[in-house]
């Protein structure tokens, strides 16, 4: 049983659920949890692998990374900290910069939220952007293109690597995704529908084909370390074949990598994985 999928039937049957975000009025609303020993380990910070500042940065990008996939450039935030009763005003220094560092580089603002103590560092975050054409994950049409940005696996590799106790590069993804913002701003003209792959892209393709009623055929075969690599926040999109060098274009004036991997069919996608956000 999806676990995820039954727990919110059970509490709304909105027509905004399904997507990275709810649109409503020209705003996307979207909300993400960064929570201590699901997304990140105690050990990581006190052995220095991840900074306090690395740790709020990123839990702001994984939040405007759902608001970029949906076209949507991010203007407010709403911010729910845990704090651990053992923190002192060196690390409340420093776990704000990561907040602000965010702020200042994707141009939002920080206009409320929710502090309360807590035995863990837990982050839940609701970002408030605003666009006129928002993508849906509805959108992809028979014969669209299925495409990612960017390189996928190498979150999972160096979340392998932390986990057995290793020390990863402060330029890993994984400390620091690699949002394509300012690509897909300017590419979003010619795309069908998008989301960004958070859970990996097998489990992301399934969303997809759920969301838009259709299957894919594949070009190559993709490797189980490549599709099941989550926390990647690269774009997963689809787009007609008649717009696909434009897209490029587009790629490579903003340096990003391209890749084409499916096309859209009759029929549906089913992942083989299983989702790993509830562990029977």
């Amino acid at each position: 049983m999806n676990k995820e999928d039954f727990f919110i039937k059970q509490i709304s049957n909105s027509k905004y659920n399904g997507d990275d975000g709810a649109f409503i009025d020209g705003y996307v609303y979207s909300m993400d949890a960064f929570f201590e020993d699901v997304h990140f380990k105690k050990e990581w910070i006190e052995k220095g692998f991840m900074s306090l500042k690395q740790i709020a940065y990123k839990s702001m990008l994984v939040n405007i990374s759902d608001a970029v996939a949906m076209n949507a450039r991010p203007k407010y935030a709403l911010i729910t900290v845990a704090i651990p009763n053992s923190y002192k005003e060196d690390d409340l220094k420093e776990l704000s910069s990561g907040f602000k560092k965010a702020c200042k580089d994707f141009d939002l603002e920080i206009i409320g939220g929710d502090t309360i103590e807590n035995k863990k560092l837990d982050i839940s975050i609701t970002i408030i952007s605003k666009t006129t054409k928002p993508i849906y994950r509805s959108g992809v049409g028979l014969g669209d293109y299925i495409c990612y940005t960017g390189k996928l696996g190498s979150s999972k590799k160096d979340l392998n690597e932390l986990l057995a106790g290793k020390k990863i590069k402060k330029s890993s993804k994984f400390i620091k995704p690699e949002l394509k913002s300012e690509f897909f701003y300017e590419a979003s003209k010619y795309v069908n529908s998008a989301m960004d792959i958070s859970d990996g892209l097998f489990l992301d393709l399934e969303k997809l084909s759920k969301a838009s009623n259709i299957g894919f055929e594949f070009f190559k075969t993709i490797k189980d370390d490549i599709g099941t690599s989550g926390e990647e926040y690269e774009i997963l999109f689809a787009c007609s074949q008649k717009n696909l060098k434009k897209i490029e274009d587009i790629a490579k004036k903003h340096n990003t990598k391209i890749n084409i991997f499916a096309k859209a069919v009759k029929g549906s996608y089913q992942s083989s994985f299983s989702n790993h956000h509830f562990k029977d």
